[in-house]
Formats: C-alpha cells, sequence, structure tokens
C-alpha cells in the first residue's frame, strides 16, 4: 500500500493523463542561458536604479554642504535676510574713568569706610553721545549744578520735603549733564555726592518711600530687565522704572543708582516712540561708571 502523496511506478495521476512518465522533471525544460538572461537583466535594472538615486542623493548632500559651508563661512551682515538690523543703541564716545588723586583708595577699597569718590564728581557724569545737542541748562558754575535745578525735576509737592532730606543728609555737590537727540528724546544725569555712602543710600530710600516721581508723572511700574542685566556691577544698587499708560506728551522712564557716597539719577523723556534700548544703555554704563 502506498502512501496518499505518492503514485505506483506504473501509473499516471488521473489530474493529468498528459503528464510525461517522469514527474519530477518540467514539461518544457529552459537552456541555461533562457533561465539566466531575465534575472541578469533584472538584475541590470535593479544597479542602474540604485546608481542613480545614489548619484542623486550625492549631489544633494553636495550642495548641501556647500551651502551649509557658505553660511558659516560668511559675515552675518552679508547674507541676504540676515543683516542685524540696528537696536537703537546710541553711539557713546570711548568712555574711561577718571584718574584718582595721587595715593586716595577707590571708592570700595578695603579701608575706604565712608565709601567716598575722590575722583572728580564733574568727571563721572557719562558724557553725551553723538549726534547730541547739550541742555546749558544744566551745565551750572564750573559745572556744579545749584541743588534746586535738580528739584525741579520732582513734582512741587515733594520738593520741599526733599531739600530738607538733602540739607539732612549732608550734600556736597550735584554735578549734571543733559541732550537731546535728534528725534527729540531728551536725557538728563545728575550726580549727587553725599558725605558718606550711608547718606546716599538714606536718601534713595526717602525718595522711593515717599513716593516722589519725576514732575508730571503720576504712575510708574518698575523694569526689572535691566535691574537683572546690570546686577553684575558690584557695590551697587539699581532702581529703574518706568510711566504708566496713559502719560501725557511725553514718556518719562527714570532710574536711581547707589555707588558709595554717589546717588545717580537718570531721566528720559520722549514722545512714546522711542524704544528702551538707549535707555537703558545710558543707565548701565553711567551705572558702570561709578561702579
Amino acid at each position: 500500500m502506498t502512501h496518499p502523496t505518492e503514485t505506483s511506478e506504473n501509473s499516471v495521476t488521473s489530474e493529468n493523463p498528459e503528464a510525461p512518465e517522469n514527474p519530477e522533471a518540467p514539461a518544457n525544460p529552459a537552456t541555461p542561458e533562457s533561465s539566466e538572461a531575465p534575472a541578469q537583466k533584472k538584475d541590470r535594472r535593479v544597479l542602474r536604479a540604485v546608481l542613480r538615486w545614489t548619484a542623486a542623493v550625492l549631489v544633494l548632500a553636495a550642495a548641501g554642504a556647500g551651502s551649509a559651508y557658505g553660511v558659516i563661512a560668511s559675515d552675518r551682515g552679508d547674507l541676504p535676510g540676515l543683516a542685524t538690523e540696528s537696536d537703537g543703541r546710541w553711539e557713546y564716545p570711548r568712555i574711561e574713568r577718571p584718574p584718582l588723586p595721587e595715593g586716595a583708595p577707590a571708592p570700595f577699597a578695603e579701608g575706604n569706610l565712608r565709601e567716598e569718590h575722590f575722583a572728580d564728581l564733574r568727571a563721572l557724569v557719562l558724557p553725551a553721545p553723538k549726534g547730541a545737542t547739550a541742555d546749558r541748562k544744566l551745565t551750572g558754575h564750573d559745572g556744579w549744578l545749584d541743588t534746586d535745578r535738580y528739584l525741579a525735576e520732582y513734582d512741587k509737592e515733594h520738593r520741599r520735603e526733599l531739600a530738607e532730606a538733602l540739607r539732612d543728609g549732608g550734600l556736597r555737590h550735584v554735578a549734571a549733564r543733559g541732550w537731546t537727540m535728534p528725534d527729540g528724546t531728551r536725557t538728563r544725569v545728575y550726580l549727587l555726592r553725599f558725605n558718606s555712602g550711608a547718606f546716599a543710600r538714606d536718601y534713595r530710600r526717602n525718595l522711593t518711600s515717599n513716593g516722589a516721581l519725576p514732575a508730571g508723572v503720576e504712575r510708574v511700574d518698575p523694569d526689572h530687565e535691566l535691574r537683572n542685566n546690570t546686577t553684575a556691577v558690584r557695590f551697587t544698587y539699581l532702581r529703574v522704572f518706568g510711566e504708566q499708560r496713559p502719560y501725557g506728551k511725553e514718556r518719562v522712564r527714570f532710574a536711581y543708582t547707589d555707588a558709595g557716597d554717589v546717588m545717580a539719577l537718570v531721566v528720559q523723556s520722549d514722545d512714546g516712540h522711542t524704544p528702551a534700548v538707549p535707555f537703558h544703555q545710558t543707565v548701565a554704563l553711567q551705572n558702570q561708571l561709578l561702579g
């Protein structure tokens, strides 16, 4: 008895009566040439396709690498659309601290307990930027400004109290400088020197605690951005404010800096369109000059 999948040697399958005697041999055996030719043609087509895609990828990669190199190697201003626009900074002259008298210590040197600035206070006032028109009202007499001119920056209701605080605090000198830029932005810088750093700090605290604001300003917001960016100036204390909307014909920004026995006030007024950058720049430079 045979296995169900097998046939006897002398029989053929009933499904194909014309099948050859040798069931293992194909009905139309092909020659080696006819069986290999289609495979070789197919292999060549695949190879050509692979080569074309490889070439395309290499061309794209080369082009991309060339573009990347061009971006890296070129100056930023030379690339279309990538030129850095001016952020509104003013062009200040080279700023250097004035020399100290021979043998005098720096304001925050060890042993200078009163934190005195022995350099000429008038030389510590920030110079005006390029293109500015000087405010002659702040020139003073030999560079020293009357106290009343400084107090005129504040509302009338606070001037008397501030004048008393200056007398009690041992105010020694006031130096100032002011200028107007071509766009109408006005800047005033005041430096007040007291008998010691403690007196200067007390006066600044009095200013901020009693609500004294520049003339015409009713409400202000603290400007934390500049304060955080300038904390690296050692031994100085900075408070920055900006007028809240709605404001009148002018918007006012102002800042206080404590630096030893000197307190600085920087006030800037504009029509509301000047960016904050030149104000921040001015305050930061004055802060660095004192620190």
